[in-house]
């Protein structure tokens, strides 16, 4: 719930880094009555002369010291480690320094409903997103996820149900963010590129539970230990979700349903075929929402409207195309070991992966089991295809590809006559591309250009 008595009337506010996230911070500190600077590394960026009508001051090409030093409030965008030695002097002077969701959740109106985990966070939000808006409420989506909350704040209203991604990085810099309900779906190694540890990400992660009193829910994926564990110490109500069906109290999948046990009762919600999503992985997302969205209050109906035509998100397990006999499947949105196994596991058998970018840690002998199973080959790319080849050399042909139109061109002949070249990189994409969007965006680009050369081929 918003906490009135927080202004920034008249403060000077630091915003560092002016990603979209950051951008919407500053408008909204604007709009507060805040004299706000923005600190940014780039010399430019696309909202700058947005943000200077709107009264923002631009401290462009890196941040000064003395500037955060200067600060009444700190606000930093999620991909800007606190740890920098540029924060040391405002640290000294207790500057409080806190994130945009932590900001934009301070003045929200409405309820929250927040969705960590490594993998599944992006679906798992738009479904519970849509089973929401099916059954009526009012409802806002976003967070890690398209529209930053600060974007959000003006719309808020008490009836609002605000439905929101929130990643590691901006759970770090929560203080007082409170979840009516607080969904985590998984843990594995991520992001230990950024973060120093595992223990220091999953502490990071485990914020979402932080400020939840006994009147809170906490959605937990019952067949992951740590989850549970991490669970345990919240004193929020907990309801329990699995695919593996290990539970006697909780959401399930039992037969050809998705349900809701309790005790000695089974209530049916969903059928699993109005579930139009590829992989197990993405049940787990559905059983995520339905549990969700049923302590909100929405009933099977709802649930299963939502799904209809939902066939899941752009680069997360997303058909790419057909040539001949073989598939293409993106999911260049798998950017880490577990997130890649989980997309191999997807598929019975001649999976072609195609593995690599820039590595942000983890272990990519995990993918050796999966693949040993059910992979004919591994296309290796970007900085990581070294790594690819020690890891997973052993098991399965490794051919290394200079760029994106290389992999399909060599995954497609790996795969012929049939089978699936599956984009499931476990590495950020950061040595080739913007992101992991526009990585998805050429693979399918590059998927099209060879069906138009193949058909041309085959007239």
């Amino acid at each position: 719930m918003g906490h009135e008595e927080f202004s920034v009337r008249g403060r000077r506010v630091v915003v560092v880094g002016a990603a979209r996230s950051g951008v919407a911070a500053a408008e909204l500190l604007v709009r507060r009555g805040a004299v706000v600077t923005l600190s940014e590394i780039r010399e430019s960026f696309d909202a700058g002369d947005r943000l200077r009508e709107a009264g923002v001051t631009l401290e462009l090409g890196g941040h000064r010291s003395a500037t955060l030093a200067g600060a009444d409030l700190i606000v930093a965008s999620p991909g800007v480690p606190l740890t920098q030695p540029v924060f040391d002097a405002a640290r000294e002077r207790h500057v409080e320094i806190i994130g945009e969701l932590e900001l934009a959740s301070r003045w929200i109106k409405g309820r929250t409903i927040a969705i960590t985990g490594t993998k599944g966070k992006s679906t798992t939000t738009t479904l519970v997103g849509r089973m929401l808006a099916a059954a009526g409420r009012t409802t806002l989506v976003g967070g890690n996820i398209g529209v930053p909350l600060s974007a959000q704040v003006d719309e808020s209203t008490p009836e609002t149900i605000h439905v929101v991604e929130a990643s590691s990085f901006q759970l770090e810099t929560t203080t007082r963010f409170r979840p009516w309900i607080a969904v985590w779906l998984n843990f594995a190694h991520d992001h230990l590129d950024r973060h120093p540890t595992v223990d220091i990400y999953a502490a990071a992660k485990a914020r979402i539970f932080a400020n939840q009193r006994s009147d809170d829910w906490a959605v937990l994926n019952a067949d992951d230990p740590f989850v549970v564990t991490q669970g345990a110490l919240t004193p929020a109500r907990r309801v329990s979700f699995s695919v593996t069906g290990s539970i006697a109290d909780g959401f399930v999948v039992d037969g050809d349903w998705i349900v809701r046990r309790t005790g000695t009762d089974v209530q049916r919600l969903i059928p699993l075929g109005a579930v139009e999503l590829t992989g197990r992985h993405m049940l787990n997302n559905v059983l995520a929402a339905a549990a969700a969205t049923w302590v909100a209050g929405v009933r099977s109906e709802a649930m299963v409207a939502a799904l209809g035509g939902f066939e899941g998100l752009e680069h997360a397990m997303e058909p790419a195309g057909r040539v001949g006999g073989v598939r293409f499947v993106n999911d260049s949105k798998a950017t880490n070991v577990e997130a890649a196994r989980r997309s191999i596991e997807s598929f019975e058998r001649n999976v072609v992966a195609i593995v690599g970018g820039r590595f942000k840690g983890g272990d990519l002998g995990e993918l050796r089991e999966p693949l040993a199973a059910r992979g004919r080959a591994v296309i290796a790319i970007g900085d990581a295809a070294p790594l690819v080849r020690e890891a997973l050399g052993g098991i399965l042909p490794v051919i290394e590809a200079r760029s994106m139109r290389e992999a399909v061109v060599l995954g497609y002949e790996a795969a012929v006559p049939e089978g699936v070249v599956l984009l499931a990189p476990a590495c950020a994409s950061f040595d080739w591309f913007s992101d992991y969007a526009e990585r998805g965006r050429v693979f399918k680009e590059e998927v099209a250009a060879l069906q138009a050369r193949t058909s041309v081929r085959e007239r």
